[in-house]
């Protein structure tokens, strides 16, 4: 006898969490449907920084920025007084952690990682209408050429070839992918930090 649904249960279980997703108002990150139909305007507080790394509050909030810029959905204002939303938050995280080591355990790959937490307000109520605490994104990092995989988006974003990296140092090659992988990192937690806040997840 076999173990698996019939296919009339599978079609039925399908539709059910069709119909669940479609009730709950579930829409893609750029429309921001979450976001009330009347603000116009947001205004972003400088993040907190609770971690060890000075600056990174300041360099995370220049891709968030950029991220609601690129959506075209609310304008950025310079006061909390003309802002319809505001929106705050910290850095809770920010780690590099050594993952792949060679013959002589000198690393040869870390992982960079983030964590932010975020709460948007309504500006004429005075009230929260989102919160997350934990907001993340990743990115792996090789820092010498013969891990540097020559075809993947974080290295093709810095226009470089494959020959390019063999001619590098290690010096170089832990520079320059450090910090396009930091890049990466920035972007795709901006990215997740508006998707969030757009849709209430």
């Amino acid at each position: 006898m076999s173990h698996y649904p019939r296919p009339s249960r599978l079609l039925g279980f399908v539709i059910v969490a069709a119909l669940f997703f479609a009730g709950c108002g579930y829409h893609f990150a750029a429309s921001g449907d979450a976001l009330p139909s009347s603000a116009q305007t947001i205004y972003v507080e400088r993040f907190g920084n609770q971690t060890r790394v000075t600056g990174v509050n300041d360099e995370v909030m220049r891709y968030i920025k950029d991220e609601i810029d690129l959506h075209r959905r609310l304008k950025i204002v310079d006061s909390p007084s003309a802002a319809d939303l505001e929106l705050s938050g910290a850095v809770r995280f920010a780690t590099e952690v050594p993952t792949n080591f060679n013959s002589a355990l000198e690393p040869t790959q870390y992982n960079q990682s983030m964590v932010l937490s975020a709460m948007l307000r309504d500006m004429h109520t005075k009230k929260t209408i989102w919160t997350a605490n934990n907001i993340s994104a990743g990115e792996h990092t090789p820092v010498v050429p013969q891990t540097t995989v020559a075809t993947t988006p974080t290295f093709l974003q810095q226009n470089l070839r494959s020959n390019d990296i063999a001619n590098m140092t290690d010096i170089q090659t832990a520079q320059s992918e450090t910090a396009s992988s930091r890049e990466v990192l920035m972007q795709r937690l901006a990215q997740n930090l508006y998707a969030e806040m757009a849709e209430g997840f």
